[in-house]
């Protein structure tokens, strides 16, 4: 289940002036990629091909995809899509402090797709997104 999101957590994030955006699991640390992935273990890069609905096309692509992550100090934002039965749009939020090798998972919910960071902010700031339930990341 999605931890409860702490006052100083969200506080944090609504900081978007400590984020930058960044549009390549490559650009992440690998443990917050795989909290993700879960145990698909793959996710598509913005842009690229991945199954977005339950007919799979090509069962070597992956069932996720990036659409874009922001980073601020020890905090990781990822936004992306998860295809199947019902086509859905997530956001996890990891902390990993330096020096540490597993991320701690912050918050996660279901909503969007959002355009960039700064429209993620906004709707955080509204508190309309949907945290209520135990979303598989």
């Amino acid at each position: 289940m999605s931890p409860k999101f702490a006052a100083e957590d969200r506080k944090v994030l609504q900081d978007s002036s400590r984020f930058h955006e960044v549009h390549s699991t490559d650009d992440l640390p690998p443990a917050v990629v795989k909290l993700c992935r879960g145990d698909e273990g793959k996710m598509a890069e913005p842009g690229q091909k991945w199954n977005a609905t339950d007919a799979i096309s090509d069962p070597s692509l992956p069932g996720k995809r990036l659409i874009w992550a922001a980073v601020g100090g020890d905090y990781y934002v990822v936004h992306y899509e998860r295809g199947g039965i019902a086509h859905t749009f997530h956001v996890l939020v990891a902390k990993l402090p330096k020096g540490e090798a597993k991320p701690k998972v912050v918050w996660s919910a279901m909503g969007g797709p959002f355009k960039d960071y700064a429209a993620f902010v906004d709707v955080l700031r509204s508190g309309k997104l949907d945290d209520r339930l135990d979303y598989p990341y």
